[in-house]
């Protein structure tokens, strides 16, 4: 508890971060400690930087400047260094901050690092508590080699692989992505937990470790549903309208979709038919769910509600089925979300700037430590913007050595 209105520190104060990572897993891993507390100190190639800097869309400023708008939604509350790794100068200078720093993160692909002599065998010679994550396409770890492990991996692969693609789309139709970052993200959280995990083995032994995140193992550990139903019966989910009924059904509204989260039981029903003023339907077996098929949900009882439903905006709709014991929702888009005033409420979007001069609205970690600060909203950092700063000190650079590094390119 807090006394006298006190806040407790965020919980990863204190701890320092190098992320050698870019697009979006690691990013938005790092993103998750920072936000928690964490110096993050960013390592990206001289020049060019993380790749997503150059993805679009793009934020346009003053005197022709410009910013990836994909970059400054998980890369706030960090500082960026930039080394060229592959020069002995920078490798010594990145020895000497993992020397001093509690965790490393790497996204590059499997081996990326151990091929310039940094992997986790040889950097934990040098801080034995380092705890070196890794996320990879399928792993990166010799004693759980398989088929797969040298294939390059990105989101579309993990969704299609981790079994998401094939329940996901029309009946009928093709396999379709989940239309947002998932394959990248539900990697990224995973790792940000095994990294806390670790934290708390090197508090009760001192050691560090290596801790091996295949996206595609996070994929598949959010199967919960598709899964458990073949383990036990051996059927294989897809995308037929037959199996998605009892999960959920989506009504047409006047301004989108209400979606009715479990078909419910007889009483509901009778509530549902009543509401409508359709006491026929009301003592008709069939509309109350009894013996029928997925099908007649879709054919028959979807377009009876929706008879009442689309005349209606699709926030009363959800009112007022929840209000006769349905578990409701709504169909929203980027632009409900931004305007939504209960993500306001939860603080779920903060301002963090756009790096040139003006504002940056993104979405916030979910993670609410009641006692703790609310989350920092320091900016992206620009390209480079911690180098001298950093190298100077932790990275044991000289000021003549780093003015011929910055002369060579390689910082």
């Amino acid at each position: 508890m807090t006394t006298n209105n006190a806040k407790l520190p965020l919980p990863l104060e204190g701890l320092r971060v190098l992320d050698v990572t870019h697009i979006v897993a690691g990013p938005f891993c790092s993103m998750i400690l920072a936000d928690m507390g964490a110096e993050v100190i960013k390592i990206e190639r001289p020049g060019v930087g993380d790749r997503s800097r150059i993805n679009t869309p793009f934020r346009d400023g003053p005197d022709g400047q410009r910013v990836s708008v994909r970059f400054l939604g998980v890369n706030r509350n960090k500082k960026s260094v930039t080394l060229d790794l592959r020069d002995p100068r920078c490798k010594a200078a990145f020895e000497n901050m993992v020397k001093e720093s509690d965790i490393l993160l790497d996204n590059w692909g499997p081996g990326a690092l151990r091929r310039l002599g940094l992997g986790y065998d040889s950097l934990s010679q040098l801080n034995p508590a380092l705890i070196y994550a890794s996320i990879t396409g399928y792993g990166d770890t010799d004693e759980m080699r398989g088929p797969y492990s040298e294939w390059p991996a990105n989101n579309p692969c993990v969704q299609g692989m981790g079994g998401w693609m094939e329940i996901t789309g029309a009946p009928g139709g093709p396999p379709q992505m989940v239309g947002d970052n998932i394959g990248d993200t539900v990697p990224g959280v995973w790792t940000a937990l095994g990294i806390l995990m670790a934290l708390e083995t090197r508090h009760k032994t001192g050691m560090g470790q290596h801790v091996d995140m295949a996206m595609y193992d996070c994929m598949v550990a959010h199967t919960t549903s598709s899964m458990p139903l073949y383990q036990v019966s051996g059927q294989t989910s897809g995308r037929a309208r037959e199996n998605m009924f009892s999960a959920q059904l989506v009504l047409k509204a006047k301004d989108g979709y209400a979606v009715l989260a479990g078909a419910g039981d007889e009483e509901k029903w009778v509530a549902l038919w009543q509401l409508l003023g359709r006491e026929d339907l009301a003592q008709d077996p069939s509309y109350l769910g009894k013996g029928i098929s997925g099908e007649f949900y879709f054919e028959h009882i979807v377009p009876a509600i929706e008879e009442w439903s689309q005349h209606l905006p699709k926030r009363e709709v959800a009112e007022k089925l929840i209000e006769i014991g349905y578990s409701m929702g709504m169909v929203q888009n980027t632009a409900d979300l931004d305007q939504c005033p209960h993500l306001e409420a939860r603080k779920m979007f903060i301002d963090c700037g756009d790096t040139l001069g003006g504002s940056f609205r993104t979405a916030n970690t979910p993670i609410r430590l009641t006692g703790c600060p609310d989350t920092p909203t320091g900016p992206p950092p620009l390209l480079g913007a911690d180098t001298q700063d950093i190298l100077s000190s932790i990275g044991g650079v000289t000021a003549e050595q780093l003015t011929q590094m910055q002369t060579d390119g390689v910082v």
